[in-house]
């Protein structure tokens, strides 16, 4: 037996393509006969038998159908080749990629519910149980619809920052924070370093459409800040657990990349109570003076020489207010108008759609361990264009946060679905975790759209402009990987606050100024071509096994490492000297690595990632020549080169964050 032919069929419905095998589909040679899940074609007859058989069938798994073509003989049977050509020819044509639109509603005439039944039954079904669950699916659905028009409209973005001649006439806050969930962190710790905040959120404040997890190593950086206690710390640990898994579907992949369950006992191993966690940082800023307008929506900013207006609308009411500051800090996430309007078409390179639920209870006992969590699975191939990727990070009790997401090539056809994706959520968690789903108490969903940026280099992406800073996912700050924003702000928040409260001092709050305010790491810049090679290109069909292949090699070969390098490399820690070890220990563990990643990157940002890498190389040379001394000859000239050269300092001092940074320790 040999198998001949393995794809996926882009289409959830199993029996369409088994009827147009049986039915419409002509070999052109062979006898077909219908089998339960296929056909076989005969060929040849010696007495009674058949001297060749293909046997050709179908199964669904993921809302989507695989097919593969097995020979039950030893030789090929005449035009092999061409027959398999041609078969997959055919499939292409009758069942090509589809990217679903969600459907135009009117909340004045029917419920979401109501309009979103028909296309996403189970999607209605499961929010119906969750508390406040027309509430959430509504915001499920604004967010998709705000994503495809920034996403469909990347040139001609709606403009939001306006210039004026004239400044407002009082300027009553320093700061001004749009988003109110990472905006909350670094508006706490402003505060509490003596800045009137004014913090703009448009949830209700505290509300959050994701949980978050992280390590202690990485939260001890808010700790050493002073904004919060290691008591206070503890009071918001909903679990610790004592290892996180990473496994990928291997029941595909040739058996030198089939690779061992890959430990990370230190990853994302605190679940933080996240509601517990943002009102303790709304207290702190109140505490310190800061003001918090939630239920408010931001309109636009208009930025004079002096100050920013800021024009906002009190949802409830939909009263309009405004406010004056000194900066406006834009912390809306992917769906920040703003961000789109300062970079067009190269707001985002990639995005993540992220879809889940925090479970209460429900769950069979032995179904799953609390002390252990899944960083990164998948339990099948790729699925409609997609690589399925689970996340299972245990919360107080018995409770479980699950995530469903795939790495996605930003592109105007295809923007990426968060109802599909929820579709696909609630009908394979079963599959995933063994479970009644009918039992499940959801206790809230989470959902999203996390972005990813491929860096050149530190200035190819505008996060600022004059009397405006982007931070968080609004300024792309996230996990190549994991994908995990939150993370990535958390490490970077005793740089970025350090940076911001400089330029305030000195009214350093120009562009020119205010991007270099930015955690650019050119070790975490490289390693984007991950990424990359974990996306389908929208329209192309890539062998189903692909992608776990490419994980498979990448994870299998750092389960074999030290575990300080698996933990060293995901949080953004790598340096030169290892990521050229790995890099080389790939390409000889799986040759064809690189032609897979060509393949599927293309020639265009294959040679964009070359100027990352020559940007890393170029850093990690700059970092030997200047690490060991220029941090504290920065902090030697303090004193007097800041009072005279504010701007220069301010140019050392980001310097200085990035030597450091890569040496892995604080300035």
């Amino acid at each position: 037996m040999k198998e001949l032919l393995y794809l996926e069929v882009p289409t959830p419905d199993r029996a369409a393509v088994t009827a147009w095998l049986q039915q419409e589909y002509d070999p052109g040679m062979g006898a077909k006969q219908a089998a339960a899940d296929g056909i076989r074609l005969e060929f040849g007859q010696n007495g009674s038998q058949p001297t060749a058989e293909l046997s050709i069938f179908v199964w669904s798994v993921q809302r989507t159908t695989y097919l593969k073509a097995f020979r039950w003989s030893d030789r090929p049977v005449k035009q092999e080749k061409q027959l398999i050509a041609k078969l997959r020819t055919d499939l292409r044509d009758k069942f090509p990629h589809q990217y679903p639109e969600p459907p135009g509603i009117n909340l004045s005439q029917q419920t979401i519910f109501e309009a979103l039944v028909g296309q996403y039954p189970l999607t209605v079904k499961y929010f119906q149980k969750m508390p406040r669950g027309d509430y959430h699916l509504q915001r499920v659905y604004w967010w998709e619809q705000r994503w495809r028009q920034s996403v469909r409209n990347p040139q001609k973005p709606q403009q939001v920052v306006f210039p004026q001649q004239q400044a407002a006439p009082k300027t009553e806050y320093d700061l001004i924070y749009i988003g109110g969930a990472l905006g909350a962190i670094h508006a706490a710790r402003m505060a509490r370093l003596g800045y009137r905040v004014l913090l703009i959120e448009r949830l209700p404040f505290g509300r959050m459409n994701r949980e978050w997890n992280i390590s202690r190593d990485e939260f001890q950086r808010i700790i050493d800040l002073g904004l919060f206690t290691p008591q206070e710390f503890e009071e918001i640990v909903a679990r610790e657990y004592i290892d996180g898994f990473n496994k990928f579907f291997d029941g595909n992949n040739p058996s030198h990349l089939r690779a061992k369950v890959l430990h990370t006992p230190t990853v994302l191993n605190v679940a933080l109570d996240s509601e517990k966690f943002l009102d303790l940082c709304g207290q702190k800023l109140r505490d310190a003076g800061g003001v918090i307008w939630d239920e408010t929506e931001f309109i636009r900013a208009d930025v004079s020489k002096d100050n920013v207006l800021v024009r906002l609308q009190h949802l409830p009411t939909g009263a309009q207010d405004r406010a004056t500051g000194r900066l406006l800090v834009d912390a809306m996430g992917t769906a920040s108008p703003i961000a789109w309007q300062l970079n067009g078409g190269r707001t985002f390179d990639s995005v993540c759609p992220t879809v889940g639920g925090a479970i209460a209870s429900g769950f069979e006992p032995g179904v799953w361990d609390s002390n252990y969590g899944d960083v990164l699975n998948s339990h099948g191939d790729i699925s409609r264009g997609r690589q399925l990727i689970w996340e299972l990070f245990p919360g107080a009790g018995e409770e479980l946060t699950i995530y469903l997401f795939h790495y996605h090539q930003v592109h105007p056809d295809n923007p990426g679905s968060l109802l599909e994706m929820y579709e696909d959520f609630f009908t394979i968690l079963p599959e995933y975790r063994r479970c009644d789903m009918d039992k499940l108490v959801w206790r809230k969903p989470t959902f999203g759209y996390i972005p990813g940026h491929f860096s050149v280099g530190s200035r190819d992406r505008a996060i600022a402009c004059d009397r405006i800073l982007a931070i968080g996912d609004a300024a792309s700050l996230q996990s190549p990987l994991v994908f995990t924003g939150f993370g990535s702000l958390v490490r970077n928040l005793p740089r970025l606050t350090a940076l911001l409260d400089t330029a305030l001092k000195h009214d350093l709050l120009s562009a020119q100024h205010l991007n270099q305010i930015r955690a650019y790491q050119s070790n975490v810049a490289v390693t984007w071509l991950f990424s990359k090679g974990m996306m389908v290109p929208t329209g192309r069909h890539l062998p189903p096994e692909r992608i776990n292949s490419i994980l498979n090699t990448f994870f299998g070969l750092l389960a074999n490492e030290p575990p300080e390098i698996a933990d060293t490399f995901i949080k953004d820690r790598t340096d030169w000297l290892t990521f050229n070890r790995l890099a080389l220990k790939a390409a000889f563990m799986n040759p064809a690595l690189l032609l897979w990643i060509w393949e599927m990157a293309g020639a265009k940002d294959m040679l964009r990632w070359l100027g990352s890498y020559f940007s890393f190389t170029g850093s990690a040379f700059v970092n030997l020549l200047l690490a060991g001394w220029f941090p504290s000859f920065t902090r030697w000239c303090q004193p007097w080169l800041e009072r005279k050269y504010p701007a220069l300092w301010l140019r050392m001092l980001t310097v200085s964050y990035g030597l450091t940074t890569m040496m892995k320790r604080p300035l």
